[in-house]
């Protein structure tokens, strides 16, 4: 008489020796499919070209550079000081007002872009003009204008706004972060590049490349603390 135990152990080694048989049966058809297969060279991929919108329209920083004349670029900073630079501002960020006559002796009007995309020298001011951070804008005098009195048209009490304070490192030997907004003044190199620099801003390594890879706009000068929802 067989036990129930007998019974299922016969069992077992029928599905042992079905599997077997699946595996048997199998057996070619993995050794065909292991000696056919071939391997595929993984093709490298290769970046497109960069956008010129990244970081604020970072691009144009190269294309400045590119534009700028090698006397431009190797020549020593003008006598322009800070001081200067924000006399000629109603405020920090506003357009500079123009600080030369519009036309020359002739009556002929003197064309923006002529001087300022490329710095070319002044004999009016006797220096080499700075470069605008945004030539794509060539209605210049939509926002630079030249001053007609020095007087007040009505009394005011605006007081100028303090410009930022410069080298604010965080770190010694760190990247100063930018101390002013990107907007119309993304073109580092316009203003921080060139013998029309103003001489305390002028930086001496224009082609490392991206500017705001390293120096990123001090938009949170606070202190960042973290608050617990934890009560």
């Amino acid at each position: 008489m067989k036990t129930p135990d007998h019974k299922t152990s016969q069992r077992v080694g029928k599905v042992f020796l079905i599997f077997v048989g699946i595996c048997i049966l199998a057996l070619p058809f993995v050794v065909l499919s292991a000696l056919s297969f071939e391997t595929k060279e993984t093709e490298a991929t290769i970046p497109g070209p960069q956008s010129h919108d990244f970081d604020h329209k970072g691009g144009t920083i190269f294309e400045t550079y590119d534009r700028m004349p090698l006397d431009y670029l190797g020549g020593m900073s003008t006598q322009r000081t800070l001081a200067e630079y924000y006399s000629l501002r109603q405020y920090n960020g506003s357009p500079p007002y123009i600080p030369h006559e519009l036309e020359d002796a002739k009556g002929t009007k003197y064309e923006c872009l002529s001087c300022h995309a490329k710095g070319g020298y002044s004999g009016e001011m006797k220096r080499n003009t700075p470069l605008t951070p945004h030539p794509e804008n060539v209605s210049c005098r939509q926002c630079h204008v030249k001053p007609k009195t020095d007087k007040l048209f009505v009394k005011s009490d605006w007081m100028s706004l303090p410009p930022p304070i410069l080298g604010r490192s965080y770190l010694p030997g760190s990247p100063p972060p930018v101390p002013h907004p990107l907007q119309m003044r993304e073109n580092c190199v316009a203003c921080h590049v060139g013998s029309g620099a103003v001489a305390a801003i002028r930086v001496e390594h224009p082609t490392r490349g991206n500017c705001r890879q390293c120096h990123v706009p001090d938009l949170f000068p606070g202190l960042f603390q973290r608050t617990s929802k934890e009560k």
